[in-house]
């Protein structure tokens, strides 16, 4: 797989990587598969849409969306004003398994466990609340 010198450089400048740790990247033989995937992960969106909520002590509510780019950053424009440390947590697995996806050349909406909840059990089960999310790029 054919990288460009100038796709390079855009990802030593961004990672801050000086040219030993550069030529460390490099010359890992799953390197280039995942920095020729970057214009598309760029170029998407990880959407969590709650689809259950339950004693959310953080008030997160059917409907509302958790919105990623598709290097895994939030997006807070786009995303509820607060959002419960425990939703981030759970829905980073989802993240990576869609990059992999990706990686892969595999649409991430062909994801068959899509869904993810809160790591609070509940209040039937000792805890607060549940939230459920479930994943879909756009």
């Amino acid at each position: 797989m054919e990288i460009s010198n100038d796709m390079w450089k855009i990802v030593k400048d961004h990672l801050g990587y000086n040219d030993e740790e550069m030529k460390l990247f490099q010359e890992n033989p799953k390197t280039a598969g995942l920095v020729s995937k970057i214009p598309k992960l760029m170029s998407m969106k990880f959407i969590f849409e709650i689809s259950k909520s339950h004693g959310c002590n953080a008030q997160h509510k059917v409907g509302d969306k958790l919105y990623f780019d598709g290097l895994g950053c939030l997006i807070p424009e786009l995303s509820p004003k607060r959002i419960c440390a425990f939703a981030i947590s759970a829905v980073s697995q989802l993240i990576w398994t869609a990059q992999e996806l990706v990686y892969a050349d595999v649409d991430p909406n062909d994801m068959r466990l899509n869904r993810v909840g809160c790591l609070d059990v509940g209040v039937t089960c000792g805890g607060l609340g549940n939230v459920v999310f479930e994943f879909t790029a756009e």
